[in-house]
């Protein structure tokens, strides 16, 4: 729901930006309007990449394609770094230079206004559902230990938006108030900053998801103990877990089992453990069990 909005608003945002900034001549405004294009191919990228997630396993892909997701908001980042942020601080650069007036300011602010509720909303419809989903983790804690990058990706990009248009906001009132041109080439290198470190927190933490990062400690503990409390288990040597996608885990473990078990009393043991992991952690969906004594 957040990544829809969030394109919808964006795509209508970043038509009216370039008209209002066609109309100004405002660098930080069509910084602006670069910032609202880049992000809305950045939300068709985070659904394409949520639907070839939701793929199932074939014989060329067995764990399913759940990481595409990750890989695809990784791309997101370096986008929004490289043409965002990129573009953003070559305008500007350009403004302080050659600075040029910005004309119908009030164009410029009356978008900018429009910009900021059609922002506001999909920021709070993406807010919202990340409040929902965090439980009763504080807000950076939850963004570094998510497992979903397309919710925390459109909540930041939503951020960034919010901020940039107020610098833009202020850069262009500035350069009138004060009759300093370059004003608004500073409003828009400052937009292209802060695209670049909300691109690099984006990609620091899709990295960590990209190469293999385990389930929280609450699941990978919670499914030690189950195991543990099993009679038959005498002791859980190892339990390795991995996301597959934010909602798909792999869990491998290595048992050892009380002796005197049979081969087919341990293959029994295993397949009930498998049965009850699956019960009490439904996003554990791939399960190997090992078990490392036969009698």
């Amino acid at each position: 729901m957040a990544v829809y909005a969030a394109l919808v608003g964006n795509l209508a945002i970043a038509i009216t930006k370039f008209g209002a900034a066609m109309f100004t001549g405002s660098s930080a405004m069509l910084s602006e309007a670069i910032h609202s294009v880049v992000d809305t191919g950045n939300q068709a990228l985070l659904l394409y990449g949520m639907h070839r997630a939701g793929l199932p396993a074939d014989t060329r892909h067995p764990f399913g394609y759940g990481k595409e997701l990750y890989f695809w908001s990784f791309v997101v980042a370096i986008l929004i770094f490289s043409l965002g942020a990129g573009f953003s601080i070559y305008e500007g650069v350009h403004g302080i230079l050659q600075p040029t007036p910005v004309q119908n300011v009030m164009i410029s602010y009356a978008v900018l206004g429009l910009s900021l509720v059609f922002e506001g909303v999909a920021g709070f419809l993406a807010l919202r559902q990340f409040l929902r989903e965090k439980g009763d983790m504080g807000f950076f804690e939850a963004v570094r230990r998510g497992k979903d990058p397309a919710l925390f990706t459109v909540l930041f990009e939503d951020s960034a938006a919010i901020l940039g248009l107020i610098i833009a906001m202020a850069g262009i009132f500035l350069g009138q108030q004060l009759q300093l041109r370059w004003l608004d080439g500073a409003a828009a290198v400052a937009i292209g900053f802060l695209l670049a470190g909300v691109a690099l927190f984006l990609a620091y933490e899709c990295k960590a998801l990209l190469i293999g990062e385990a389930a929280e400690p609450v699941v990978v503990e919670g499914c030690r103990a189950l195991l543990n409390g099993d009679r038959r288990v005498t002791r859980v040597a190892e339990v390795r877990t991995m996301h597959l996608g934010p909602r798909e885990i792999l869990l491998a473990a290595d048992l050892d089992f009380a002796d005197g078990l049979t081969s087919e009393e341990v293959e029994i043991a295993t397949a009930e453990l498998e049965t009850k992991l699956r019960q009490n952690f439904p996003e554990v969906r791939r399960i190997y069990l090992e078990p490392r004594k036969l009698t």
